[in-house]
């Protein structure tokens, strides 16, 4: 079968298309999905590069996000029908992350095992599905599993154009937020206000943090006024200590990832002075994929999709991620 195969760690080049990947089998437990739409995030260029202490069994079919139609199940598999249209939560719960510690969903077909199937609500395409796991899946824990973001609350979101930051866009909004979209290009600004931002603030040529404070004012110690009540910040690196500036007293910090860097300078007398609540939050659930899915069933969210690729130009689907120049989710269909 066809397949987008890594051999080797390094750069995008040692991602190769084969036509001989071998076929999965649906033994014990598992089923064997005909992948319809698969997509990127940030993390697969991760896996591509390699990741200090990962350990990534090569050759591996990249793709952690997936959704398909079963074609086959194997023994004591109950519940499940050949036909059925799935979601697949990429957590495997023995091995761990599909795309990385086991075959993912780059490719014609892929082995899951039966626990990791969501069943697709009708009116959900398999685009829109394979699109919500790591980033929606991680923006809808993030804000409303967590409980951060509530109605009236200017939330500021950083990296607000990629996969992650556009969930994070649409379900603070959802939520009733006021929401500060931060982008690097004016196309990208453009969009975000057509998805609902309140405000959009180009980064590359403003700061964001002084952005923020001389919109709303400056964080007062001894009140609640001035600052924005929650930032997104999955990217850390040189944002993080500016961040820590434009919240107000009380407010709220959200942490998902690193992006930009994990080891930022840190100022500490900003949390204690501001009594900050700095939230982190990792991966996302069942619930969290069934959720957002009846969302989009109903029609209160729209994912969405920059680019739909074959699987011949997925190498380069990956390579506009890690440049980042991307509005939301680049999806291939084997």
């Amino acid at each position: 079968m066809k397949a987008l195969v890594l051999k080797q760690h390094g750069g995008l080049e040692n991602l190769e298309v084969v036509t001989d990947h071998p076929m999965p089998q649906a033994d014990e437990g598992h089923v064997v999905i005909r992948v319809r739409a698969s997509s990127f995030n940030y993390h697969d260029v991760f896996t591509v590069k390699g990741m200090p202490g990962i350990k990534v069994p090569l050759p591996v079919v990249i793709g952690l996000d997936m959704a398909g139609e079963i074609t086959e199940i194997g023994a004591g598999v109950d519940g499940w029908s050949v036909g059925d249209r799935v979601l697949v939560n990429p957590l495997n719960k023995a091995k761990g992350l599909m795309g990385e510690m086991l075959d993912g969903g780059m490719a014609e077909y892929c082995r899951v095992s039966a626990d990791q199937l969501i069943l697709m609500p009708p009116d959900v395409t398999f685009e829109e599905a394979a699109s919500l796991p790591v980033a929606y899946g991680t923006a809808h824990r993030m804000l409303v599993t967590h409980n951060t973001v509530k109605a009236g609350d200017k939330v500021l979101v950083l990296g607000a154009s990629g996969g992650v930051g556009t969930g994070c866009v649409m379900l603070a909004k959802h939520l009733g937020a006021e929401v500060i979209a931060c982008a690097g290009s004016a196309d990208k600004m453009e969009r975000l206000k057509a998805l609902g931002a309140d405000e959009v603030v180009n980064y590359r040529e403003e700061d964001f943090s002084k952005w923020a404070i001389a919109k709303y004012g400056k964080p007062q110690r001894r009140t609640h006024e001035g600052g924005v009540d929650v930032v997104v910040n999955f990217t850390g690196g040189d944002t993080w200590k500016p961040t820590l500036k434009c919240v107000k007293r009380g407010g709220k910090i959200l942490v998902c990832g690193a992006t930009a860097g994990y080891d930022p300078t840190e100022d500490l007398r900003y949390i204690w002075s501001f009594e900050l609540q700095v939230i982190g939050s990792n991966s996302f659930y069942e619930d969290n994929l069934k959720a957002l899915m009846d969302l989009i069933q109903d029609k209160k969210l729209k994912v969405v999709i920059d680019k739909v690729l074959p699987l011949e130009e997925a190498a380069e689907g990956l390579k506009m991620i890690e440049d980042r120049t991307v509005m939301g989710k680049v999806v291939v269909t084997p």
